[in-house]
């Protein structure tokens, strides 16, 4: 990873951290028209967040390690709600999810290599929200 593109995954862990981000009642869908827009002018704003993305976003800084052997494959984006980009530059990561038994609903999907864009769901891929941030 590039000093430069790791400084910035370390910004976002750092403003998830800062804020204190806890669990959200709502997730906001990112509409593929304006999904784009949004994240070039920091427009999404992302009030609440569980504390455990903290520690994903930490692992991904680190490139590991990671609790599911599905952290860091290929996202392909079947839904269509995240701006369409070539196969492979969406990756998907477990947000650990407490007294869950399986990978539970919750991830982050990272965008580019290295890393440029975070998006969070808690409703398995039904929605999205941008990771203040990360934009670039």
């Amino acid at each position: 990873m590039r000093r430069g593109s790791r400084i910035a995954l370390l910004a976002v862990v750092a403003i998830v951290a800062a804020n204190g981000w806890w669990a959200s009642e709502r997730a906001e869908r990112v509409e593929p028209a304006n999904a784009t827009s949004g994240l070039a002018t920091g427009a999404h704003d992302v009030p609440d967040l569980p504390p455990e993305v903290r520690s994903t976003l930490e692992s991904i800084a680190r490139h590991g390690p990671f609790p599911h052997d599905r952290d860091g494959t290929v996202f392909q984006n079947r839904e269509r709600l995240l701006p369409e980009r070539p196969r492979g530059y969406y990756r998907e990561y477990t947000v650990a999810t407490p007294g869950s038994r399986d990978r539970g609903a919750r991830r982050i999907v990272t965008g580019g290599d290295p890393p440029e864009v975070f998006y969070y769901t808690d409703d398995h891929y039904r929605s999205f929200r941008p990771i203040e941030g990360s934009a670039p």
